[in-house]
């Protein structure tokens, strides 16, 4: 922890953005369960689930290529400030959802809110680079991770139990207010200036995007060993776990919240204990570990509260996977295309979890239970360990 407290003190900018990290996240969480409460208290569908959770997904997956091109276009701290701006006006129009006749502008409004959420993302993960030395870069990356876990942690927990007193509807205006104490943080900080391309065509900046990274083939295979972390967005997963598996024990926004945070926990636990073990060489174990802890999740969850042990393993080496092959990324990318690297990273990245989201649906509708569901997302773990091992053999990381 001494690490990560120095680099706060000495770091402004990353106390800035951490800070509206931890607020908007954390709020993020009330209308997100407070979507998924919404949903099965108005009778949805299983597949209005599902989509509702692949919308979180879908709009980064098609909107990548020029996401990409806008980060690299404009003034950061400029393109943040609207990117906020238009997420606090989604979350208001949550408020108005109280039918099941408005599941189409429910998901237009998660769509839109979520598009523009992660060109806020990319903004800031492009910037951070240009704020840090390589060393610092690491852990500011760790940082995300576990500012992102301990907001989820404590977001979820607090939101089960918060809706189950004051209501969906106040969940989303919480959320809303948090929003705007994050936009009124940003105006503190100090971006330094950027060089960027504004009068370059547009599609020829995509189209150089797309060469850049085609030629670069370390970079392309880190995109896809990233891409195996977006198997962890089994949301829906949950939300079904809710519905159908635990719903005679305590309220779905309860059971939604405690196993969300039961999970995060371990989210945050894991890169405190192993960042300092993790390299190019022992990254494999990162890849067998999740195997292993998704593996036990699904012995385990025939009981909800052994379930809980096994949420704990899901999550614990997660956040340091995402964090270090995000790292390696902009180690092994040019300055001038860390927009649209990162942009088309995530693009593979939540193209990974908008169909492992369906999948979820899918498979449970066509009778295979949610424990053998959980069980062949921890098996893509064991390839993604395969693969890395090819990978590594091959080619050489900055």
């Amino acid at each position: 922890m001494k690490k990560y407290y120095a680099l706060f003190c000495y770091k402004p900018n990353l106390r800035v953005l951490s800070s509206i990290q931890f607020i908007c996240y954390f709020g993020m969480w009330f209308s997100h369960t407070g979507i998924f409460t919404l949903l099965i208290d108005m009778s949805a569908p299983v597949w209005a689930i599902t989509l509702a959770a692949a919308m979180a997904f879908i709009p980064n997956v098609i909107l990548a290529p020029i996401n990409g091109v806008i980060v690299d276009k404009f003034n950061p701290k400029k393109l943040m400030m609207l990117m906020l701006f238009i997420e606090v006006i989604t979350v208001f129009m949550l408020v108005f959802i109280d039918d099941i006749s408005l599941l189409w502008l429910l998901f237009v409004i998660i769509f839109v809110r979520m598009g523009v959420g992660v060109v806020y993302f990319q903004t800031e993960m492009s910037l951070l680079p240009s704020l840090m030395n390589k060393k610092n870069l690491k852990l500011a990356n760790e940082i995300h991770s576990i500012i992102w876990a301990v907001s989820y942690t404590a977001g979820m927990g607090l939101a089960g139990i918060f809706i189950y007193y004051f209501g969906i509807k106040a969940s989303f205006l919480f959320d809303f207010g948090l929003y705007i104490i994050g936009m009124i943080l940003l105006t503190k900080l100090k971006a330094p200036e950027v060089i960027k391309v504004t009068s370059q065509n547009i599609f020829k900046m995509m189209k150089e995007g797309l060469i850049y990274i085609k030629a670069n083939k370390t970079l392309m295979h880190i995109i896809f060993l990233h891409a195996f972390v977006g198997v962890t967005a089994y949301d829906n997963l949950i939300a079904l776990m809710a519905k159908y598996e635990y719903k005679e024990i305590m309220s779905i926004s309860l059971i939604i919240g405690f196993m969300n945070m039961t999970r995060a926990i371990s989210l945050v636990i894991g890169p405190m204990i192993l960042s300092k073990f993790i390299n190019n060489k022992t990254l494999i174990w990162l890849f067998i570990g999740e195997f292993l802890g998704i593996g036990l999740w699904a012995l385990l969850q025939f009981d909800y509260y052994l379930g809980l042990i096994g949420l704990l393993a899901a999550g614990f080496c997660t956040s340091t996977l995402w964090s270090y092959t995000f790292t390696m990324l902009q180690n092994n990318c040019d300055k001038s295309f860390y927009g649209r690297a990162i942009a088309y990273k995530d693009m593979v990245y939540y193209l990974v979890s908008a169909t492992i989201s369906f999948m979820i649906g899918i498979l449970y509708e066509s009778g295979i239970s949610l424990a053998m569901i959980t069980f062949l997302m921890a098996l893509t773990f064991l390839f993604g360990a395969f693969y890395y091992a090819y990978v590594y053999r091959r080619y050489t990381f900055s």
